[in-house]
């Protein structure tokens, strides 16, 4: 099926939280910055380059499982790393250089989600 068009990029990814102030703490730690919501609201929404990261509250009888990886790209991966260590959070990975062509490392946010910072070797 074409619909006439090519997609463009990712505008916004949605992930749930059932501890909003935890999670906000947590992405604010990792450099994203708040543009709606905050620590007690249902909804936040984080910059993430030219699109979004978005937090929505589920109550706690919400069950959730792996459901894949967030990557994100960011100049300095290395620094990025040292600052979240800094900051009293534990990525699963070291930064390392991919068969692939890029420098990433994996963190999992306090709900589970797994995020990996990357960006090109070249």
């Amino acid at each position: 099926m074409s619909s006439g068009g090519a997609i463009d990029s990712i505008s916004a990814i949605t992930v749930a939280t059932h501890d909003m102030a935890r999670a906000v703490r947590f992405y604010r730690a990792l450099g994203f910055e708040v543009i709606y919501g905050g620590e007690t609201s249902g909804f936040t929404s984080f910059r993430a380059g030219r699109g979004y990261l978005n937090l929505i509250a589920q109550p706690a009888e919400t069950k959730w499982s792996w459901w894949g990886r967030v990557i994100f790209y960011h100049s300095n991966v290395d620094a990025l790393h040292a600052a979240i260590i800094a900051a009293g959070y534990e990525p699963s990975t070291a930064p390392r250089d991919a068969e692939w062509g890029e420098r990433f490392f994996h963190i999992t946010d306090p709900d589970g989600h797994e995020l990996s910072f990357a960006w090109p070797l070249r």
